[in-house]
């Protein structure tokens, strides 16, 4: 039976699904993975620990990693190389280690796209709010954006990296499709709000924004996965928004990345029917 040894290097990854939904899928598939958390934040370690972690993984026989808050964006001047997507990006969430060299890629992007596609298929695009300028949230706009959204308002705690990303997604898609605010004071003419924060997770409890901007028209998205339904989700279904929670996308991610593990072809519908089995219990 092949055997393959993968991780996560990440912050509070003490509930990540990945371990299960990974590790389910390959013994379905007649494979041995073993996937194991590397917590920096039970370790004490900063995030720019995500090189040293990378280069030790590849040396003690790893054949990959997946990469999440806040480590996405850290990892990459440690790499060997960067797939199109992973340097367009700016971000990685998965490295694969081919002989000597780190090889990153970003599954993230396309793990939101199919989410979104399957979760709110008919949902308008013309105006989003987006909080959130770091790793993720670089990947959820060019999904957004590639799957033909109008335009993107991008919100940070960092203004500047919020004018940046907002900057090269202009470049990529044309002038006028993203923007920048410093804040939010009303969502009335919006479509969608999407969360790309951690806030709302394990560990980052709370809401990411006021409530009393949130209003029944809205499609509201969330990125956060554990647990299932956030402050913020709860809040937006009270009203009667439409909801997605990100779940899906961090089962499409995995499915995306245990292919550039593994070179199997995952078993996506059943992977997705694993992440309500995994919340279930």
């Amino acid at each position: 039976m092949t055997s393959y040894l993968v991780g996560l290097i990440g912050a509070g990854i003490g509930a990540s699904l990945s371990p299960a939904l990974h590790e389910r899928e390959a013994e379905l598939q007649d494979l041995r993975l073993v996937y194991r958390l590397i917590d920096i934040a039970a370790l004490g370690l900063p995030a720019d620990a995500a090189g040293d972690l990378v280069r030790t993984a590849r040396r003690v026989g790893y054949d990959g990693l997946n990469v999440t808050y806040p480590c996405k964006q850290t990892v990459i001047p440690h790499l060997d190389a960067l797939s199109g997507d992973a340097a367009t990006l700016g971000a990685v969430n998965t490295v694969v280690f081919e002989g000597d060299r780190a090889i990153g890629h970003n599954t993230d992007w396309t793990g939101f796209a199919q989410a979104f596609t399957r979760g709110l298929p008919d949902a308008p695009t013309r105006r989003i709010v987006q909080l959130g300028a770091g790793g993720a949230g670089a990947a959820v706009a060019h999904a957004l954006l590639t799957l033909g959204a109008d335009q993107i308002t991008l919100v940070d705690a960092d203004p500047a990296r919020a004018e940046l990303l907002a900057a090269e997604l202009c470049g990529r898609f044309g002038a006028g499709r993203a923007g920048h605010a410093v804040r939010i004071d009303s969502l009335a003419a919006a479509d969608g709000l999407v969360n790309a924060t951690p806030t709302g997770m394990v560990g980052h409890p709370g809401l990411p924004l006021s409530s009393e901007l949130l209003h029944p028209d809205l499609w509201v998205a969330d990125i956060v996965y554990s647990p299932l339904r956030t402050a913020l989700l709860r809040e937006a279904e009270a009203l009667g928004c439409r909801t997605l929670h990100g779940g899906g996308m961090v089962v499409f991610q995995a499915a995306h990345a245990f292919r550039l593990f593994t070179g199997v072809e995952p078993d996506m519908e059943r992977m997705y029917a694993h992440l309500a089995d995994l919340v279930a219990a």
